[in-house]
């Protein structure tokens, strides 16, 4: 008796188990050798010849062609962490695989999947009482924030710009748009362009947008500019009513083009009259109005109704649906607003406004490989240096914190009762193969580091592995200044968790064709 179409492919027990478990680490793997400072990049070449270089892991398994429903939930492992925290997606994925590893080792001992996901959930607990204990009683200055920014760009291309620079442009930017202790991530961008090194990176106070004046003759810079943005066409009006004109003469004719003329000679002199020195509008703007705005020195660009919002927190304007609602009142302000040419492509910078609460990181790199890497790069230090903010605290980087996790939930797995034990116990060894692959990536001999970090834990409370030439050292990462947000710790935690107990819980796999 069929119950499920005659195609239908189905794997249980077992054999699903093990195919789950084998993908979800296979995906791990993928990535775990870009981890730590001295981790390697990967080239990935789409069926188009794109080719993406990077060892950014939410990026990697990104462009992956993964079809896998199980490795695709190890890709989404990636995925949560880049959306949550914006760094920590390789830890998060290795992790995530590492744990799937233990598990399997426990099915093989017999021990249920039920038993598997209470303690994997019972030692995450364990795991995340271990972050919060080794979090640093210190203060989020400049230093230490730039410290977090530098640790997250370790290993990273940024060209011929060091990460040192690169930092202090980060944090600039975060300060920029913290009020109250909120960073409002929104109103930070990076644009990317090519043509000059890396170490042209800067900070712009506003905004750059991709547009030119739709005139030659419209200034290519403006100073102490009022600014305005209308989301509408500005050309002549049209009926509401389908209606038919008849023209019996050429001054009939003559009189329509006037009247024509004239109303769109109107949205010019309000716009004028207004003071309006930079205009943006959401749509088509009639030949007579630029013309008109361009003897007058209005500058008038392009910009989209959906980008509104970045212009009036870049210079507080009120965009407005229509030329004629337009008041003083819904003016914005910028210091400067001025037209730059960049090989074939032309930017407008909308700069220093009194009320600008947007800033732009204008990343600059030799080639379009070069200035996609900088812009990841860059994203994710932004993103760290707002979790450090937002959500409070560092911890020790380099391996140190996963050490000090690993070691807490050993001691604790005694007080668990039962199988249940074993998995907490698996779920420490889990987690050592995140200093054990940055010892391995580093050049150190991954069990012999691992001992040392250990024994030095003991002695000191705080050990990593820090990179120094061709190997790497075991001592404090916080006199180094290796330093990671606390949320970017307690996010791999939780979603490699979920991921790997979701997996692990899977017994029957149904697929159709």
């Amino acid at each position: 008796m069929f119950i499920l179409e005659e195609d239908t492919q189905r794997t249980s027990g077992e054999d699903a188990q093990s195919s789950n478990i084998t993908a979800g680490k296979a995906v791990s793997e993928a990535v775990r050798t870009t981890l730590g400072p001295r981790g390697m990049d990967k080239m990935l070449v789409s069926d188009s010849g794109d080719v993406v270089i990077t060892n950014d892991g939410a990026t990697i398994l990104d462009e992956m062609d993964i079809e896998h429903p199980a490795a695709q939930m190890i890709s989404e492992v990636a995925e949560t962490q880049e959306d949550e925290v914006g760094d920590g997606t390789t830890t998060a994925a290795v992790l995530a695989g590492e744990l799937l590893s233990k598990a399997e080792d426990l099915l093989d001992d017999d021990v249920h999947p039920t038993t598997i996901v209470e303690g994997y959930y019972e030692a995450a607990r364990m795991a995340h009482d271990a972050i919060d204990e080794i979090t640093l009683d210190a203060e989020l200055d400049d230093e230490l924030l730039e410290k977090v920014a530098r640790s997250s760009m370790t290993g990273k291309g940024t060209g011929d710009v060091s990460a040192d620079v690169l930092a202090e442009t980060v944090v600039e930017a975060v300060h920029q748009v913290t009020t109250d202790g909120n960073v409002v991530r929104d109103n930070i961008s990076v644009h990317t362009q090519t043509g000059s090194s890396s170490s042209a990176t800067r900070l712009v106070n506003g905004l750059i947008i991709d547009e030119e004046p739709l005139h030659d003759n419209m200034p290519r810079s403006v100073e102490d500019a009022d600014v305005a943005f209308v989301t509408d066409d500005i050309e002549v009006r049209e009926a509401n009513i389908d209606a038919e004109y008849n023209v019996s003469s050429v001054d009939d004719l003559n009189v329509a083009l006037e009247s024509e003329q004239n109303e769109l000679q109107g949205y010019a002199d309000h716009i004028v009259d207004l003071g309006v020195d930079v205009l943006f509008v959401d749509g088509d703007v009639a030949d007579h109005v630029t013309a008109a705005l361009a003897k007058e020195g209005v500058v008038v660009l392009e910009k989209k109704h959906d980008d509104g919002d970045e212009l009036a927190f870049a210079t507080g304007l009120s965009p407005v649906a229509n030329v004629t609602e337009l008041e003083a009142e819904d003016l914005g302000h910028a210091g400067s607003v001025t037209v730059e040419k960049y090989g074939d492509e032309t930017l407008t910078f909308v700069e220093d406004g009194p009320a600008s609460e947007a800033v732009t990181v204008f990343a600059r790199g030799g080639t379009e490989h070069v200035t996609d890497e900088l812009e990841r790069v860059l994203e994710d230090a932004l993103d760290v240096v707002t979790a450090a903010v937002d959500q409070g605290g560092v911890v020790p980087g380099a391996g140190a914190t996963e050490i000090a996790v690993a070691d807490h939930v050993r001691d604790e797995a005694a007080s668990v009762e039962g199988r249940k034990q074993l998995a907490v116990e698996a779920f420490a060894d889990a987690i050592d193969v995140l200093p054990r692959t940055l010892a391995e990536n580093t050049g150190m001999d991954p069990i012999d580091a691992l001992v040392d970090l250990r024994a030095e834990f003991e002695r000191e409370g705080t050990a990593g592995i820090i990179s120094e030439g061709q190997t790497g050292i075991i001592d404090d990462p916080v006199d180094y200044g290796v330093l990671d947000p606390v949320a970017v710790k307690h996010e791999a935690v939780e979603s490699a968790t979920e991921a790997s107990t979701m997996i692990v819980r899977i017994d029957d796999v149904i697929s159709a064709k």
